[in-house]
């Protein structure tokens, strides 16, 4: 049973988030990650800034541009610009946004604050729309804020587009993780857990998680 539970945890797409620096992006795309995130919402501590390191998106990996309630054809604009292949939306976007973004040939994620009294319904205009949806955790705001929400309420969610969890994992949720069983689960989402400060990715910390995820 352990070795068909290892072999589901192999499918696991490894996303971190939050990525503001050069030199650290790249040292945490060689550790074998999927997806790196790089957030264009000014008031996070993770803004890539008004004028961004071109090199910071320089990567072989998928890179995922963040955004919270932004214009569509701005984003579009940035996608083009910094090779974003992934849009993940953080705020009130409607299918018909996600739509319109999708039809441009990118990949949508479409994240949604997770409360213990969440109506999971509210996924369901997105479907057919978005190739994944990301649950976490609700507060002031947007990501980043290092705290969990009840997993357990996941086992609520019918929804048939895969899903990112988000919130608070940090270097010592992997058995938590492991010991989630639900069938739609898709990929872990990894910031501030795992940083020495905002933006700047505490390698080893992320190197050993992977590790032991994989294993």
């Amino acid at each position: 049973m352990k070795k068909e539970s290892n072999i589901e945890m192999k499918k696991l797409l490894i996303k971190v988030c939050g990525m503001k620096f050069t030199q650290n992006r790249e040292a945490v795309e060689a550790l074998g990650i999927d997806l790196l995130g790089f957030i264009f919402y000014a008031p996070s501590k993770r803004y890539v800034g008004d004028n961004p390191e071109s090199d910071l998106f320089q990567s072989n990996k998928k890179n995922v541009g963040v955004f919270v309630d932004e214009n569509a054809f701005k984003i579009l604009q940035l996608a083009k610009k910094f090779r974003l292949g992934f849009i993940q939306l953080h705020g009130n976007e409607n299918p018909k946004t996600c739509q319109l973004l999708k039809n441009q040939g990118l990949k949508i994620i479409k994240a949604f604050p997770i409360v213990e009294n969440f109506d999971f319904e509210k996924t369901i205009p997105y479907e057919g729309v978005v190739d994944y949806v990301l649950f976490d955790t609700k507060t002031k705001q947007h990501g980043g804020s290092g705290k969990k929400f009840n997993w357990e309420i996941l086992e609520k969610y019918k929804g048939i587009t895969p899903f990112f969890l988000s919130g608070g994992i940090g270097p010592n949720d992997v058995k938590s993780i492991l010991e989630i069983k639900h069938p739609k689960l898709a990929g872990v989402d990894l910031n501030s857990g795992f940083e020495d400060e905002p933006g700047l990715k505490n390698l080893e910390k992320l190197k050993e998680f992977i590790k032991e995820l994989k294993k």
